[in-house]
C-alpha cells in the first residue's frame, strides 16, 4: 500500500465517529440538581404587583434612554423580547409593556430564601447566579431514594414560600442537568437518565447546546452540522481545528460528558458580576450600557457585604470563546458606584470590543478590604484559555 492510501485510510478512520464509553461522567451514582428560577426579576414584580400579572413586564432601563432588558416575564417574551435587547427596541416590539427598573435588594432577599430552602436538602450547592444554582443530591438519603423528589419538593417549598415558580434539571453531571432544566420551562422539570443521554443529545439542534451561540452554530451549520449526532461524527482534532481549543469542550458536550464537581461557596476573595447575551453583540453603545449595570450591581454587593476592593477586573468572552481580562488597581478602595462603572469602561476600550462579536461580559473587584494586608500588583493584560469543561 503506497504512502497516499495510508493517508486516506487513516482520514477516514479518524472522521467516523468514536463511540460513547463508560466513565466517570456516566456515573449513575451521581444525582445533580440544577434549580432556575422562572423569569425571576420579572416574575417578583409581578408577584409584588398583582395587578401586572398575565401583563408583559421588562425589568430594565427605560424606553426612552440608552437602557437594555435586564428580564423579561414571559408574556413579553412571546413578543421576542429578550434579555441584553435595547429598551427601545423592546418597545417598539410591545407598545403595551410595562417596564420597571431593578429592584436588586428585592432580589437578593429572595434568593437568599432559595438559598436557604436549599440547605434543607443538601449542603453541596453551587450559586451561579441570584436565580440558579447547582445542586449535588447524591450523598443525601433523600436523594438516595429519589432526585426527582429532592426536586418536586425543592420546587414545591419555593412555590410555598416565595409565590414563585422554579424549572429543575436532573441528571447524572451539571452540564446534562442544566439542559434538562430548559426542557419544560416554567414551572416544570426533566430528567435525563444515563440510558437516554445519547438519543437525547443526537436529536437537539445544534444551537439548543448549553455554550454554543448563534454565531458559532452558524459556523457549524456550514460545516454540516446541524443537530447533536452529526456534531459526534466530528472527532476531537477536526473540532479543535475549526473551533480552536473551545473544540475540545464541544467535543465532550456532544457525549454528554462533565466531570466538573458541584462546588460550594469558600472564602469571598472578590465580588463580580456577569452576563451572557442570547446573541452576540458588536455595537458598543449596547456594551457599554451593560458594563454600567453590571458595575451598579457589584457595587451594590460590596455596600451589602460592608466592603471594598481595590482591584477592578472587565472579563470578556468573544463569540469563538476566547476569553480576555483586563485589570486595573487603583489607589485606594472603590467609593461610588460611578467610580467602578469608570474603571470598567476604560478596560473595555483595551480590548476588540466593536471590532469582535462578545458574547460574555463580567465585571469583578478584588483587593476586598477585609483581605490580608498586602500590596497588590496590578494584573498586566492576558488572554485567558478560552472555557472548556476538560
Amino acid at each position: 500500500m503506497d504512502g497516499q492510501k495510508v493517508i486516506n485510510l487513516v482520514l477516514e478512520c479518524s472522521r467516523k465517529p468514536l463511540p460513547i464509553m463508560p466513565s466517570r461522567d456516566h456515573n449513575p451514582v451521581r444525582k445533580i440538581l440544577h434549580i432556575d428560577m422562572d423569569a425571576f426579576f420579572a416574575s417578583v414584580e409581578q408577584r409584588d404587583h398583582p395587578e401586572w400579572r398575565g401583563q408583559p413586564v421588562i425589568v430594565g432601563g427605560r424606553p426612552d434612554s440608552r437602557g437594555v432588558v435586564a428580564a423579561a416575564s414571559y408574556e413579553a417574551r412571546r413578543w421576542g423580547i429578550h434579555s441584553a435587547m435595547p429598551a427601545s427596541r423592546a418597545r417598539q416590539l410591545c407598545p403595551t409593556a410595562i417596564f420597571v427598573r431593578p429592584r436588586f435588594e428585592i432580589y437578593r432577599n429572595v434568593s437568599r430564601h432559595i438559598r436557604e430552602i436549599f440547605t434543607r436538602h443538601t449542603d453541596r450547592i453551587e450559586p451561579l447566579s441570584l436565580d440558579e444554582a447547582y445542586l449535588d443530591v447524591s450523598h443525601t438519603e433523600e436523594g438516595k431514594q429519589s432526585a426527582i423528589r429532592v426536586a418536586q419538593r425543592i420546587r414545591h417549598e419555593i412555590r410555598q414560600e416565595t409565590g414563585l415558580t422554579a424549572s429543575a434539571g436532573i441528571s447524572i453531571n451539571k452540564f446534562l442537568a442544566k439542559m434538562a432544566s430548559d426542557v419544560n420551562k416554567p414551572d416544570g422539570y426533566h430528567v435525563i437518565l444515563p440510558h437516554e443521554i445519547e438519543s437525547f443529545l443526537d436529536r437537539l439542534e445544534i444551537e439548543s447546546f448549553h455554550g454554543i451561540g448563534r454565531a458559532t452554530g452558524k459556523k457549524m451549520r456550514a460545516l454540516g452540522i446541524f443537530t447533536g449526532a452529526d456534531l459526534k461524527e466530528m472527532n476531537e482534532w477536526e473540532l479543535v481545528r475549526h473551533f480552536g481549543k473551545a473544540g475540545h469542550h464541544y467535543y465532550r458536550i456532544a457525549r454528554g460528558m462533565d466531570d466538573r464537581p458541584v462546588t460550594p461557596d469558600r472564602v469571598r476573595k472578590s465580588v463580580g458580576k456577569e452576563h451572557t447575551f442570547p446573541e452576540d453583540h458588536t455595537d458598543l453603545e449596547t456594551l457599554s450600557t451593560w458594563i454600567e449595570q453590571l458595575a451598579t450591581e457589584v457595587f451594590h454587593s460590596l455596600e451589602r457585604l460592608e466592603t471594598s476592593g481595590r482591584t477592578v477586573t472587565l472579563k470578556v468572552r468573544y463569540d469563538d470563546f476566547e476569553t480576555v481580562t483586563r485589570s486595573q488597581t487603583l489607589g485606594a478602595p472603590i467609593q461610588t458606584g460611578r467610580e467602578l462603572q469608570q474603571t470598567a469602561q476604560e478596560l473595555l476600550t483595551s480590548t476588540e470590543a466593536g471590532d469582535r462579536a462578545i458574547r460574555l461580559l463580567g465585571v469583578t473587584v478584588s483587593g476586598l478590604t477585609h483581605d490580608r494586608e498586602g500590596e497588590q500588583l496590578e494584573i498586566p493584560f492576558h488572554k485567558q484559555q478560552p472555557f472548556s469543561l476538560s
